[in-house]
């Protein structure tokens, strides 16, 4: 149960809410209780008078009656309200609170992660945390307190009356959510773990769907599909049959107290210790008590599903970062030249270091390229000066300060990226363009687009920079999207560059007004290229060659020509070959 600690404790800024919205749900059920016993009593005892031929005062049980009502009605609005104001701030702030944990964890942490199960968690998994509040805690403290006045209204009565009434509801209260909780827990895991299998096997299926039906296993992925999804409904299936059961047992519990309140309090009519009018008034109280505790057993069924939730939320929450934030960190560098001494690391699990005693000095305003085939470690140190992970060894140092020492925020603020594989978001050409400055106003956005050569096709779009992109970019091409993140690097305008084969793939032409509008870019920074062919590196002032992740040759490339040859020889023949 740390689970629902932890989740209390989540709960606090909306606790007034929470408590505001008990009470009102505390007193509905109060006035729909006195609703039914007061008319109980008061039909039976206009009729009572009417046989009798005598007046009664109809005034006073009218006006509680209609008051009753009015309440009810009221609470019951007033508690939708409060309770769904309540739980739409509780969920909102949770996928906030949830998100911000997830951000430093990327990329490292979250690579073992589909994405679909990633979605899963922020979507499905905190939408069942609401079922805490207000399926979970609500219930049980409405039951609780309703109980004990229920029964202390009963003993005013007769001693049995309430031990017989407080019997049936603890059975009905208590031992049927119990038996629920113990049928629901197994089935409410599988279905959060189901729901997030389902969820990361259509996501894979659409996203796929091109290869599948090339390869003809789109059939075999919707058997999957259908697999997961009957698995899914049999244990929905299941919860449902039981809740149905549970909700047939406490209308059982209701009519059995009320058999059991009739055969204790008939007698007590005849002796005259009870009106007749009573004894409606507290058959039809009977009857409405157990609304108290009807919800109960659902309740409870669901304490499963919503603890696997928190589970699964927890221990995202729970995985510490890839690097640790330095208290205090490190202030803002005061010059932007780059070191690598003797780095060495490795990624967990990984049978051989990724790269290992690697060095490199690169002065600021300089440009250096890091060359090597593919699996070489050439992205493991562009993810190192990143810091999204931390060197087993050795350091990384820019303006002399070693990475760790920086706030992770704080040095990736000063160091742009162009990478090919540029992710646009689903969202306007002037919204991705913004991620590197929000502020950035529309005449240095068009600037930056110039000098990157897109602009020109921005303006002649019937939407200019308010054109959609679609997913992923979906709407341009591989050459437009490099421009596309070649001016978010402009308007970011930090002083470190890095360039992750920004022309790979792409034709002469193209590849050749991307290089021109990267030369302008490169201008007055410190520049890190990483790619795996030699050819065009005239423009860089020194070379790593790279091999499994060990250093082959490193300096001018006229000053060792033969080392080159020798080391680009297996990396021009990957080169013809793609």
């Amino acid at each position: 149960m740390n689970e629902l600690r932890r989740l209390w404790q989540l709960f606090q800024p909306y606790r007034t809410w929470m408590l505001v919205g008990t009470l009102a749900a505390i007193l509905t059920l109060l006035a729909n209780v006195t609703l039914m016993a007061a008319a109980g009593w008061f039909l039976t005892a206009m009729a009572a008078a009417g046989a009798a031929g005598v007046a009664m005062n109809y005034f006073t049980p009218a006006a509680l009656i209609r008051g009753s009502a009015m309440i009810r009605t009221a609470g019951r609005y007033g508690e939708r309200l409060v309770n769904h104001e309540a739980t739409f701030r509780l969920i909102a702030s949770l996928r906030v609170w949830f998100y911000q944990h997830l951000e430093p964890l990327a990329p490292a942490r979250l690579q073992q992660y589909h994405s679909g199960d990633l979605l899963s968690r922020i979507r499905a998994d905190i939408d069942a945390l609401d079922n805490l509040y207000v399926r979970v805690l609500v219930p049980v403290a409405v039951a609780n307190v309703s109980i004990v006045l229920f029964t202390i209204f009963l003993l005013f009565y007769h001693p049995l009356l309430a031990l017989s009434g407080l019997t049936f509801l603890v059975l009905a209260g208590v031992g049927l959510p119990i038996w629920s909780q113990a049928r629901g827990l197994a089935p409410g895991r599988r279905i959060a773990e189901d729901e997030a299998a389902l969820r990361t096997a259509v996501i894979d299926g659409v996203q796929g769907l091109a290869e599948l039906t090339l390869y003809g296993a789109a059939e075999r992925q919707a058997r999957h599909i259908d697999s997961l999804s009957r698995r899914l409904i049999a244990d929905q299936t299941r919860l449902s049959s039981d809740h149905g059961l549970t909700q047939a047992a406490v209308g059982l519990c209701a009519s059995l107290s009320l058999w059991v309140l009739l055969w204790i309090a008939i007698p007590l009519v005849d002796d005259g210790r009870l009106m007749p009018p009573q004894l409606a008034m507290l058959a039809l109280f009977t009857l409405a008590s157990f609304e108290a505790v009807a919800p109960l057993p659902q309740a409870f069924q669901m304490l499963g599903r919503t603890l696997a939730a928190a589970h699964r939320l927890f221990a995202i929450v729970d995985t510490e970062p890839a690097v640790a934030e330095p208290s205090p960190p490190s202030p803002r560098p005061e010059r932007f030249d780059i070191e690598f001494a003797d780095v060495r690391f490795s990624y967990p699990d990984a049978p051989r270091p990724a790269v290992s005693g690697i060095r490199l000095q690169v002065p600021q305003g300089t440009r250096a390229a890091v060359i090597g085939a593919t699996g070489s470690g050439k992205s493991t140190l562009f993810n190192l000066l990143l810091r999204f992970w931390a060197p087993d060894s050795g350091s990384i140092r820019v303006g002399g300060h070693d990475i760790l020492d920086f706030h992770g925020d704080d040095l990736r603020r000063h160091i742009a990226v162009v990478s090919q594989h540029t992710h646009l978001f689903d969202a306007t050409i002037r919204e991705n363009l913004l991620i590197a400055n929000p502020d950035a106003p529309q005449a240095a956005i068009e600037a930056a687009c110039r000098v990157a050569q897109i602009h020109d096709f921005i303006a002649e779009l019937p939407e200019g920079y308010d054109t959609w992109v679609g997913e992923t970019g979906v709407r341009l091409s591989g050459g437009q999207g490099r421009r596309i993140a070649v001016a978010r690097a402009l308007l970011k305008d930090a002083p470190i560059l890095l360039l992750d084969e920004p022309t790979e793939g792409l034709d002469a032409a193209t590849e050749r007004d991307l290089m021109q509008a990267l030369d302008t870019l490169m201008v007055g920074r410190t520049v890190l290229l990483i790619t795996h062919r030699p050819a065009g590196l005239d423009w860089v002032d020194q070379v790593l060659v790279l091999d499994q992740g060990r250093e082959l040759a490193r300096g001018d490339v006229s000053v060792i020509p033969q080392a080159m040859q020798a080391a680009l020889l297996p990396l021009r023949a990957e080169a013809e070959t793609r």
